[in-house]
């Protein structure tokens, strides 16, 4: 995991100031401790904005052209570190020194690009599956090119044993990091066109969930974007008072998302489990590696009164899903069952930015799919 240093004033300032499912009948009822406003965790993510802004320029230059050497864009306390293998290309020297003019940029030496990280994940993950048994559950990277990081159960005999051919098979370097798995995780009567961070329920199912964000395709046919986990093809999706949404009509079971065709617009509820407090979606963003971002699932609407905050992007996952790991800085709880399908997001000018959808937690963690994959997956985009 990457230590956090500290903040800057700004976000100073404001600290000062798996799959999520549930059946219908098990509400999240928590309440004393449980009850973790967002006040108490803040929202970093506004903060940070000009970062994330910065590190978009960046990520579109890398996205134009065919770049070997890119290895990854972290997000640190008070500036952007691009992380390169070689040489970095005068076009793209010429778009970090532009940069720099608005948001400190640091050009550091990867040890690995990003596509030989990708490599050494396969090979991993092949290892693995010929070698069951290690207690070994996943594998990520830090976005850095650094190497990777395998996730394994606590108590399982990964260090005690040995992995030496796994690193052999690997050719970068490999650590071991022992902890749980994730597993995987309303409003309450919203009406078209529908806004992300309301509850759904699968009555085909019978369980409850949350929407992401409303969505729409090249020909403009519009969507709720939600998980795949609650709601494979053909499952009748409605509001919690079985108001219909739609009919989910797409999925991606890899990476757990999917569509239902639905009248939909582009605002996001972000008060409690009661609320009628929507903001608008500006537009979406790719995730970095130490990125602070929000989720608004309603149970946990319900038990917090708010969003949750602060979730810190610490690793991108190596394995067919796909997703990305966030922790919760403060140590409260990421997300609740019936989270599942709902809105990741950074604040911004004017109202958020969706970053993904809600697929898994394990306490103070959170593993959620990027709307990155969603636009490459769908050919989607926000409304």
């Amino acid at each position: 995991m990457r230590s956090t240093r500290g903040t800057n004033a700004a976000l100073a300032a404001l600290l000062a100031a798996g799959t999520l499912l549930t059946a219908p009948s098990a509400q999240a009822a928590e309440t004393g401790a449980a009850t973790e406003s967002r006040e108490s965790a803040g929202d970093l993510s506004r903060a940070q904005r000009p970062l994330v802004e910065a590190a978009e320029k960046i990520r579109a230059a890398v996205d134009d052209g065919a770049h070997p050497g890119f290895a990854g864009i972290v997000l640190e306390d008070d500036h952007v570190t691009l992380w390169w293998k070689g040489r970095v290309p005068p076009a793209l020297t010429a778009v970090v020194a532009r940069v720099s003019r608005a948001v400190p940029v640091r050009v550091a030496a990867a040890a690995h690009s990003r596509a030989e990280i990708a490599a050494a994940a396969a090979k991993v993950r092949a290892w693995l599956h010929a070698n069951p048994g290690t207690g070994i559950h996943g594998v990520k990277s830090a976005g850095d090119g650094s190497g990777l990081v395998l996730a394994a159960r606590p108590g399982s005999t990964a260090r005690s044993t040995g992995i030496a051919p796994l690193r052999a098979a690997a050719g970068v370097p490999v650590s071991v990091r022992q902890e749980e798995p994730m597993t995987e995780v309303s409003r309450q009567d919203d009406a078209p066109p529908w806004s992300g961070g309301t509850r759904t329920w699968n009555q085909t199912a019978g369980t409850l969930c949350t929407s992401g964000f409303g969505v729409r395709d090249s020909a403009n046919r519009r969507y709720i974007l939600t998980a795949e986990h609650c709601g494979q093809v053909g499952s009748r999706i409605t509001d919690r008072t079985g108001e219909l949404i739609g009919t989910t009509s797409r999925g991606h079971d890899d990476h757990d998302i999917g569509l239902v065709p639905a009248s939909s617009g582009n605002t996001m509820y972000v008060g409690g489990g009661n609320s009628n407090t929507k903001v608008p979606v500006t537009g979406w963003g790719h995730v970095f590696v130490g990125q602070y971002l929000c989720q608004s699932g309603v149970s946990s609407a319900e038990a917090t009164g708010g969003p949750v905050c602060n979730l810190k992007v610490i690793f991108f996952w190596q394995d067919r899903e796909d997703l990305v790991e966030a922790e919760q800085t403060q140590g409260l709880t990421a997300a609740r069952p019936g989270d599942s399908g709902g809105s990741v997001y950074s604040t911004a000018s004017g109202g958020v930015v969706t970053n993904g959808t809600v697929t898994r937690t394990a306490g103070a963690r959170i593993g959620f799919q990027d709307f990155a994959t969603a636009n490459r997956d769908f050919g989607v985009t926000i409304p």
